[in-house]
């Protein structure tokens, strides 16, 4: 007999649940799904799912002294129940909005792996059922923190992330779409229990202190998410044992020794002010000065560990210059700005342009105005729709100095374009017609070149003509700590040496008027909100300073667009034209844009049909909106119009008010006296009164109510009517005259 087929048991999951603050359920679930991975969880609020799994491998590989982690977030479309629009129909390459959402994961795990932690780590965050009143980006964090806390990899969380909104004044988390439209505050923020790691989001220029407020409102709710992981973790074996490593192989000897030769010469180079190029090669100078004491045989042991110390000795150097003496690698105080200069119109071609230089950092930035049809289209599980402002960013190698491969646009680029879109979005007026695009093309780099980005594109619009609400400036915060001592430096204007050496990179952008955006990532932990509160009120003055030196180039926008750039013009007609203005297989509106040189664009909204009409002549536009609403003119009872005689008939005159619309004047209603014959001929113009229509929706037309009325004659009593007939008499009827004539004016 064959063997019974033996069935498996469903696995027992494991679930730790807590709330947030409006009481909305957010579930952990651990033990049900992909159990090969290191880690996996799933996390559910309402109908949105997110499965997140990490995997890290037992040992680094050889020559990898840095975190190989890749944090990869998909959303799969059957979760919201719709079918990929792309060629394939599956899911290709991830969009711009899955990769800000990897970056802001990445952002908050990557600090809390321990520093000497050299195996590849790869956390994979998948949506896998989508419920339109939770947002799926708010939970990616929480889902990838945990998979990871319930493992046995080394980690230094758990951490978590969460949305926060300000609408009507008040704070919530994590809100639906439909909410989110309404906030004038909206950030993504990541910390642990004990402190805040990462900010980023956009603001309709909000005051600092109510940028800290929102702020410590989202760490409240972080809190309790990560307890909520910390009772997950606790209940699952892996996690309690962390797994054992050994990345980094080190010798004190050759540690102290670098310590000891090379300290004061470092520090005496951090400390004489110069350009980056200049300065790199005297750093490198000093390093090659102390291998050079070594045989070649001996540097085979020597070089490795040294350049790891060097490194080591230059970064301390500087952070400590900069907290002793107040002075950075530059030669500028803490809190001075670079020198700035900027100019407009710099690209002859473009409908707006300008160039933006502080310090050794160089955005050229182009403004293209477009129509409708030109908006940048957003298709994913959760949004689809058109983008009619868009901004994308540029960093080719050559902006440092560099020659590598080009491979394609880098999750920075998409990154640090999405922080500068979100600068300026809110400062362009709801009613502007144009869809834009801004590109700014990194010339040279020394830091905060997304926020010459912000200041070049600004300049750029307002070249352009965009009649933007106010200009937006950019600035990139620095920090210095020491633990030990408890000082601490913030830095205005950072240098690329001194992000990278620092422990904070806080990006913030706005008008004279508050915050517009902002980006912070932490790399130290325990900042707390003093620290950061004086980062933004030192940012505020750099900012101000900034914006200063750019409205010395141009202080407001052009009055109009450049003679160049497309006109635009709307009108707005009720929606069964619609069909009349397209034309059979779309024969009228494309003869339209052959024949006038324009684009048409028409949407279609309720009862309303939007056209969009787009050229570089105003008067080509002018001629088009003129043709389009002869095909929807629709008469007004009591209104004039001047118009054309097509046909002359015995009984009176067709007229065309205008392309296709034509009524009868009736030989009655030319003139208060009788008419024999009509005193028209074709072609003549005569004006007209539009006086409605007859039982058989004819239109009346009248010539002689808009002359005057002559007056009456009076008849001696007794006379007889005009007319010598009996009373009753009826005159004969015509028989030229058509039987089915209603116009006639009674």
């Amino acid at each position: 007999m064959p063997k019974q087929t033996k069935f498996m048991n469903a696995p027992q999951a494991i679930i730790e649940k807590f709330q947030l603050k409006d009481g909305r359920e957010i579930t952990l679930e651990t033990g049900k799904l992909a159990k090969q991975a290191d880690g996996s969880v799933v996390v559910t609020c309402g109908g949105t799912m997110l499965l997140a799994t990490v995997v890290a491998s037992k040992e680094a590989r050889d020559g990898v002294d840095f975190l190989p982690l890749t944090v990869d977030y998909r959303e799969k479309f059957y979760a919201g129940g719709k079918i990929p629009g792309n060629f394939f129909r599956r899911e290709a390459r991830p969009s711009d909005e899955e990769i800000l959402t990897m970056r802001l994961v990445d952002r908050v795990l990557r600090p809390l792996f321990p520093s000497d932690f050299h195996a590849e780590v790869q956390v994979m965050i998948s949506l896998i059922s989508y419920d339109k009143e939770v947002m799926p980006e708010t939970l990616a964090g929480l889902a990838a923190s945990a998979a990871i806390a319930i493992s046995d990899i080394p980690f230094n969380g758990p951490m978590s992330e969460v949305r926060v909104v300000r609408i009507d004044g008040q704070l919530s988390v994590n809100p639906s779409m439909e909410n989110a439209a309404k906030a004038d505050l909206d950030m993504m923020v990541g910390g642990t229990k004990d402190s805040i790691v990462m900010v980023e989001g956009e603001m309709k220029e909000i005051s600092e202190q109510e940028m800290i407020e929102a702020i410590k409102f989202a760490h409240e709710e972080i809190k309790v998410q990560v307890e909520a992981q910390e009772r997950l973790a606790a209940r699952i074996e892996a996690s309690k044992i962390k797994r054992e490593y050994s990345h980094e192989n080190h010798d004190e000897e050759i540690r102290a020794k670098v310590w000891e030769e090379t300290y004061d010469k470092v520090y005496k180079v951090a400390t004489s002010p110069s350009a980056k190029e200049e300065r790199s090669e005297n750093f490198k100078a000093v390093l090659e000065e102390f291998l050079a004491q070594y045989s070649e045989e001996e540097l085979a042991v020597v070089k490795p560990f040294a350049k790891v110390y060097y490194h080591d000795v230059e970064k301390e150097a500087m952070r400590q210059m900069v907290l002793n003496e107040g002075v950075r690698l530059d030669g500028r105080t803490p809190s001075t700005i670079r020198p700035i200069w900027s100019e407009i119109d710099y690209l002859p071609g473009a409908h707006g342009s300008a160039v933006f230089t502080r310090g050794e950092t160089q955005s050229l930035t182009a403004v293209t105005l477009g129509s409708v049809k030109d908006a940048n289209m957003v298709d994913t599980v959760a949004i689809n729709y058109d983008q009619k402002f868009f901004l994308h960013y540029n960093f080719p190698p050559f902006s440092t100095g560099e020659a590598r491969p080009l491979r394609g646009t880098s999750s920075r680029e998409v990154g640090h374009g999405n922080l500068a879109q979100r600068a300026l979005a809110n400062m362009i007026p709801t009613e502007n017609p144009y869809t834009i695009r801004i590109v700014s093309d990194i010339l040279e780099s020394n830091g905060s070149s997304s926020m010459a980005t912000v200041c070049a594109g600004t300049l750029a619009l307002m070249d352009a003509g965009v009649q933007i609400t106010r200009p937006v400036s950019g600035i990139a915060m620095g920090l210095i700590t020491d633990p030990k001592s408890g000082k601490f430096t913030v830095l205005s204007d950072i240098l690329g040496d001194e992000d990278h050496l620092g422990d904070m990179d806080f990006k913030v952008t706005g008008t004279e008027r508050g915050i517009t955006a902002c980006q912070m990532d932490i790399k130290v932990e325990g900042l707390t909100m003093d620290i950061m509160e004086s980062a933004l009120l030192q940012s505020k003055e750099g900012r101000l300073h900034i914006l200063g030196e750019m409205l010395k180039t141009i202080d407001a926008p052009r009055n109009d667009v450049k003679p160049h750039a497309p006109k635009m013009e709307v009108l707005e007609i009720s929606k069964d034209f619609i069909g009349a203005i397209i034309g059979p297989g779309g024969k009228i509106i494309q003869a339209m844009q052959k024949d006038f040189e324009t684009v048409i664009a028409i949407e279609e909204i309720g009862e309303i049909g939007r056209i969009e009409i787009s050229g570089v002549s105003r008067e080509n536009i002018n001629a088009t909106i003129a043709a389009i609403n002869e095909i929807c003119f629709v008469p007004v009872v009591g209104s004039v119009y001047n118009g054309k005689v097509v046909k002359v008939m015995d009984f009176g005159a067709f007229v065309a008010i205008a392309k296709g619309t034509e009524g009868l004047l009736h030989i009655s209603e030319i003139e208060w006296k009788r008419l024999d014959k009509v005193p028209y001929n074709e072609g003549d113009m005569v004006e007209v009164k539009f006086m409605g229509y007859d039982d058989r929706k004819k239109m009346k037309l009248s010539r002689k109510v808009l002359l005057d009325r002559p007056a009456r004659e009076e008849r001696p009593q007794g006379d007889r009517p005009r007319e010598d007939r009996p009373q009753g008499d009826r005159p004969q009827r015509r028989d030229d005259r058509p039987e089915n004539n209603d116009n006639q004016n009674s």
